[in-house]
């Protein structure tokens, strides 16, 4: 009876301390490697076939530590197996398994019950000044994330990304500018005009409007702050200022790398725990603490910032405002005043259209191909940053680790494809020029 007692307490005590269960996982390719050692040059031990089912006990970088059924075990890289969907609703426990050997924070908590950010309250949400006044106090600039990675032995790398967005040139061609004001006219300008003066002032206005690349630019810097402000409105700045300083060196590291390194990059990690990012037009982008929680490594952090990096390098957030806009004010619109500069108008619509919609934008669903686009880019983004493509793949495992029903994932499940969507992706399309970047660590 006594040993009986004693085995009970030491159940409990396991439960209570978390401690980490193997999680299953199925080899996904023709056959694997299993290696005695993480690293490619350590000695093979056995040759796993597809379909092999194994577990997963530990994750070290872009390796986890398995057992097959036949009691091989060592170890093989994150893209050789398929981590199967979590089976119950708070996976944390068997999440620490993916966790535990990390740089990071690793804590996992909460992911039961989570009650996360969702659309109203976007939409209510007041901005909050001083909260945006800290995350942009926190901003680094880019010669001081470049300094923070080469102290982590990485160096920018040039590759080829043809699906990225570039700044378009402005032209002063007396044809394209009246085409400018043509559409200008049309639609009043990208973001319309809440506020609408009589009929006789729409000629004049239109002479004054700027021309639609720079009024898009000056758009975009002037809706980041607005929307941000509201999102921190909903849910504040998590108070831990290696987490906030961290992401701002790997986020405009990797940002650095991308055709907009010019847009005043922001990054923060809000206080909730769900599992979630947000990017907002003009390179503001949050990252919720569950999620930030997950990452074991400064790449897994880039490869979240990576996607939401792609976002905003590619105006996806800013465009969806723009068809919306578009729709509803398709009509002849005049400014309120036509003798201000771009950078002013810019402002004038950003603040009205906050005001009306609030920060719910960031909640919009993209086309699935913008959400598996950005996933691509933020793979190209990581080979630049000197880092490894696979980091992506390896934070998309955990996030299945946690299961297709977990309310952590509630609103991330709302906006994307699935996570099974998403690897199959990335899967089929390969790495091509990519391959020999897998080698990092």
């Amino acid at each position: 009876m006594r040993a009986f007692l004693l085995a009970l307490v030491a159940v409990a005590l396991g439960a209570r301390s978390g401690a980490a269960a193997e999680l299953s996982a199925v080899v996904q390719k023709r056959s694997v490697d299993l290696y005695a050692e993480p690293k490619l040059d350590a000695a093979p031990v056995a040759k796993l076939k597809r379909d092999t089912q194994v577990e997963v006990s530990a994750q070290q970088g872009l390796w986890y530590q398995v057992r097959a059924e036949s009691g091989a075990a060592g170890f093989v890289r994150v893209n050789d197996v398929r981590i199967a969907y979590g089976g119950q609703e708070d996976a944390a426990a068997n999440l620490r398994a993916l966790t535990e050997h990390k740089a990071g924070v690793g804590r996992v908590t909460e992911t039961a019950g989570v009650r996360g950010i969702d659309e109203s309250d976007l939409k209510s949400a007041s901005y909050d000044a001083a909260q945006l006044a800290a995350m942009i106090g926190n901003r680094v600039d880019a010669a001081a994330a470049a300094a923070y990675a080469a102290k982590q032995g990485r160096s920018a790398t040039v590759v080829a990304y043809d699906a990225e967005a570039r700044p378009a040139a402005s032209s002063g061609t007396p044809d394209v500018a009246a085409k400018s004001k043509s559409a200008a006219k049309a639609v009043g300008g990208l973001l319309g005009s809440f506020g609408l003066p009589s009929p006789s002032r729409v000629g004049s206005a239109i002479d004054a409007l700027p021309t639609p690349n720079a009024q898009s630019a000056a758009d975009e810097r002037a809706l980041g702050p607005e929307i941000t402000g509201r999102i921190l409105g909903a849910r504040p700045l998590w108070k831990d200022a290696a987490a906030q300083q961290r992401v701002n060196l790997v986020g405009r590291w990797v940002a650095s790398q991308t055709s907009r390194a010019d847009l005043p990059w922001s990054f923060g990690v809000i206080d909730t725990p769900e599992i979630n990012a947000f990017a907002a037009p003009g390179g503001f982008i949050l990252v919720t603490r569950g999620l930030y929680e997950l990452l074991s490594s400064d790449s897994e952090v880039a490869a979240v910032l990576g996607h939401e990096i792609s976002h905003c390098v590619q105006s996806d957030h800013y465009n969806v405002i723009r068809k919306q806009e578009m729709a509803t004010y398709g009509k002849d619109l005049a400014l309120q005043d036509v003798n201000v500069s771009v950078n002013n108008v810019a402002a004038d619509h950003a603040r009205r259209y906050a005001e009306e919609h609030g920060a719910a934008i960031v909640l919009t669903s993209l086309d699935r191909e913008a959400e598996y686009r950005s996933d691509e880019a933020a793979e190209i983004y990581l080979a630049r940053a000197g880092m490894n493509p696979l980091a992506l793949y390896a934070v998309l495992q955990k996030m299945t680790a946690l299961g297709d029903e977990s309310a952590a994932l509630a609103q991330l499940y709302k906006t994307h494809p699935t996570l099974a969507a998403r690897l199959d992706r990335i899967d089929r399309r390969g790495y091509g020029a990519l391959e020999s970047y897998l080698a990092r660590e």
